[in-house]
């Protein structure tokens, strides 16, 4: 026994040997964790103080810039604490498309803030999650696609809008106007067109109510206050912007629920007139097979209508002021998509097939959705298992941020990463190019359903009002003068101005 036999000759001294060697095994077990989760390096980043976690360090009014900058020191991927919250962050074209499109498995899962978990309870296709929200997208995707999302059917419908919008442009007579009611007036009947079977007049009270309350959600679920109730729910009721949001949802649920039995009203399964039909009947038709657990229910319905009429609106009419904005800050820009209009179209209808032929346009049109990037974080995801990405790990559950800003603004990918410049989507011939870091729909199993819609809306409404107006600042503002420092919410919205719309001829 040697030198353990002098502790051996008493019970006490077994008692110290046992714990000595209790001791040791917690020892080698410790390191062997510890050294396993070094093994496991998570992502670096600023470190957290307890409770708070990085709220000194970010600003939460543009919360986007600061994790840019983020980037810059802690690398393509990394951690921040959003109060009590661990969230990792992706920045850069080739993280962002590695983790989307090469892992979208493992990072394709949704992760709905708290506010959004509350409303929604998992139903819906933009903050669901698991079999429901297949179900729900690949039926959305299907009965868009049925009543003409990107096929002649809509394009139809956003001519139509494209009139009635020509109109209300006119009768301001070349005077200085803001845009953002009407443009969204215009955009929203697209979907409503589609999901509801029916266009409504701009001056319409109640269509009018739902276009400002879907304005006014999207730029509070994105201000500090609703953040921080994210964050920190039990100091929720201090802050009025939860408050608000609830009146919102409460609203657009009374007003959806009476659209829906308007509809139910006058249901003909044989000929459905939008997506809330063909919904409905495909409830009717399981419930009378006897299937009452379908995830076709009121619910869903609801859910999936809400985020189809909000995504739908908000982004693209955005886009279009966006676009306006930069034509009126860039006037030689704007002459060469007239004077491309007046040689390809002249005076008649622009088509979508048209977009073939004009190049520069179609330039323009992307380069306003790459330097606008009006989604600059996407929608929050959530890994759905432990995973080793870029040599760090990931836990399973993770708050994930694609920060989509950093894509579209990627020095490494565009010459000008900062500035108007459409010749990013020109060859050295002056035909179009497509960018693979153009990734304004985002990518992978979450990329925007209603992407082709989008584009179609955005060629067509743009190009017809270029062909029949000049947008110009207002008298005594220069084009030096017009700010492009976003307006932050949900999205990013240009700050609020005025354009002149000037009549380029009578027809």
């Amino acid at each position: 026994m040697g030198v353990l036999e002098p502790f051996l000759q008493s019970s006490s001294s077994i008692s110290l040997l046992g714990g000595l060697v209790v001791l040791l095994l917690v020892y080698l077990v410790c390191s062997s964790s510890f050294s396993s989760k070094e093994d496991r390096k998570e992502p670096p980043g600023p470190k957290p103080l307890p409770l708070i976690g990085n709220l000194l360090q970010l600003d939460l009014k543009r919360l986007y810039s600061t994790l840019l900058k983020l980037s810059k020191t802690y690398g393509s991927v990394f951690t921040v604490h959003l109060g009590p919250q661990k969230v990792v962050v992706l920045a850069g074209y080739k993280t962002v498309k590695e983790a989307l499109v090469n892992y979208a498995e493992e990072f394709g899962e949704r992760d709905p803030m708290l506010i959004m978990q509350e409303y929604y309870q998992g139903h819906g296709v933009i903050w669901a999650n698991g079999d429901s929200w297949k179900e729900m997208r690949r039926f959305a995707l299907s009965n868009l696609r049925d009543f003409g999302m990107g096929k002649k059917a809509s394009e139809d419908k956003i001519i139509e809008e494209c009139d009635h919008l020509l109109e209300v442009f006119k009768t301001f007579k070349g005077e200085a106007f803001d845009s953002t009611l009407n443009m969204n007036y215009a955009v929203s009947n697209i979907i409503c067109s589609i999901v509801y079977g029916s266009r409504f007049e701009y001056n319409d009270p109640e269509f009018k109510a739902l276009i400002d309350r879907t304005n006014r959600y999207v730029e509070l679920v994105g201000s500090p206050s609703i953040q921080l109730y994210n964050m920190f729910p039990w100091i929720g009721k201090w802050f009025s912007g939860k408050k608000e949001v609830v009146e919102i949802f409460a609203a657009n649920k009374k007003q959806n629920l009476k659209l829906f039995s308007r509809l139910k009203e006058t249901l003909n399964p044989e000929m459905c007139r939008g997506f809330v039909d063909a919904f409905l009947v495909r409830k009717q038709n399981l419930e009378e097979s006897g299937i009452t657990n379908s995830y076709f229910h009121e619910l869903n319905l609801l859910q999936t209508v809400i985020n189809l009429f909000g995504a739908g609106t908000e982004t693209t009419a955005t886009t279009l002021r966006w676009g306006l904005l930069f034509m009126a800050k860039n006037p030689k820009i704007q002459d060469q998509v007239q004077e491309e209009l007046r040689r390809e179209i002249g005076s008649r209808q622009v088509h979508a097939e048209d977009r073939k032929n004009m190049p520069f346009t179609d330039a323009v049109i992307h380069e306003t959705q790459r330097l606008a990037s009006i989604t600059p974080m996407a929608v929050p995801h959530k890994t759905n298992k432990d995973i080793t990405f870029q040599g760090h790990f990931i836990k399973k559950g993770t708050t994930v941020f694609p920060l989509l800003t950093s894509v579209l603004h990627d020095e490494s990918e565009w010459e000008r990463p900062h500035s108007f410049y459409p010749a990013h989507f020109l060859d050295k011939d002056g035909k179009f190019v497509k960018r693979d870091a153009f990734m304004p729909f985002s990518a992978g199993r979450r990329i925007c359903l209603g992407e082709s819609l989008a584009r179609m809306e955005l060629f067509l409404f743009f190009t017809t009002l270029l062909q029949h107006f000049r947008f110009t600042p207002p008298p005594g503002v220069s084009e030096d003068e017009l700010d492009l420092t976003p307006r932050v919410g949900f999205t990013l919205s240009p700050s609020p101005h005025k354009l002149c719309a000037v009549p380029v001829f009578e027809q």
